[in-house]
């Protein structure tokens, strides 16, 4: 599909959207409210939040369409969690800890900007040209209701706009021959990507896994001896992000040139008060 967009202008738009979804992630606010429902751990909670949208799915639904953890780390909370919380009720307490964690990130008055309205209605117009087929956690969000609030409705279509393009992402990784942990570790060696300490204390994998991925990499060809990309493995990145581009050309196709700007730039009005705010942890990107 020919694009008429500037380059990469998806990407930029996805790259300040993603941020307002996956926030909530990183709030105190979510360890209150699922507690308040009875789940107290923290990857129990993340696997439930993100994984209710499915149902009452069970540790290898939740593998496949989050990719990077560990099957074992998984096991270790799904489908246990729905015994202790159903989705609906995950569902609630979410919708709960985004509106306070927004509240706070943003302030009340930015909240209830009209800027925020617009870039809510700009969002959700460029997810009517999202697609089911094949990409089971935004299909799973998209049948969720629309909230009323423009904030949350701004948040709602920020995650739609998420999960397909991640949905699309991992097929152009199982085409590139990248196992998760090789995702990972190319991802790292970037520079864009999580540290190897963020991800070996989330994801269960342990550093004999991303030691052996890096070997696995070497032998490719695509990463050297110092842990740093080759030029064959900056290639494939770039062609990794490329192909996700391409997968993921529909929605900004159809918000158009002049939308996708509009939106970009009020995305970041709005990620650039949540960061300067702490949403997010220190050290979480980088190659250290």
């Amino acid at each position: 599909m020919t694009s008429s967009l500037p380059e990469r202008a998806g990407r930029r738009c996805h790259n300040l959207l993603n941020p307002l979804h996956s926030a909530h992630y990183f709030a105190p606010d979510l360890g209150r409210e699922l507690a308040a429902v009875g789940i107290e751990d923290p990857s129990a909670a993340y696997f439930a939040v993100r994984a209710a949208a499915m149902g009452e799915v069970g540790a290898g639904v939740v593998t496949a369409t989050f990719f990077n953890f560990r099957y074992e780390r998984v096991a270790e909370h799904v489908p246990a969690v729905w015994e202790t919380a159903a989705p609906a009720v995950v569902l609630a307490a979410r919708e709960r800890v985004v509106d306070a964690s927004l509240r706070r990130l943003l302030g009340e008055e930015l909240i209830g900007a009209k800027e925020v309205a617009e870039a809510a209605e700009l969002a959700l117009r460029a997810t009517e040209a999202c697609v089911r087929i094949a990409r089971p956690l935004y299909a799973a969000h998209a049948d969720l209701p629309v909230p009323a609030t423009p904030h949350l409705a701004l948040w709602h279509a920020a995650t739609l706009l998420r999960e397909h393009r991640g949905d699309g992402h991992l097929a152009v990784l199982l085409d590139a021959g990248l196992d998760p942990v090789e995702a990972l570790v190319s991802h790292t060696a970037t520079g864009k990507g999580m540290s190897p300490k963020w991800v070996l204390a989330t994801r269960g994998w342990t550093r004999d896994d991303w030691d052996a991925a890096s070997e696995r990499l070497r032998e490719r060809g695509l990463l050297d001896g110092a842990g740093e990309l080759t030029a064959a493995g900056v290639s494939l990145r770039k062609e990794i992000e490329a192909a996700t581009d391409r997968l993921d050309l529909a929605p900004y196709e159809h918000l158009g040139a002049t939308g996708v700007e509009r939106l970009t730039e009020l995305a970041t009005g709005l990620v650039t008060t949540m960061l300067a705010a702490g949403a997010f942890p220190a050290g979480m990107v980088g190659k250290g």
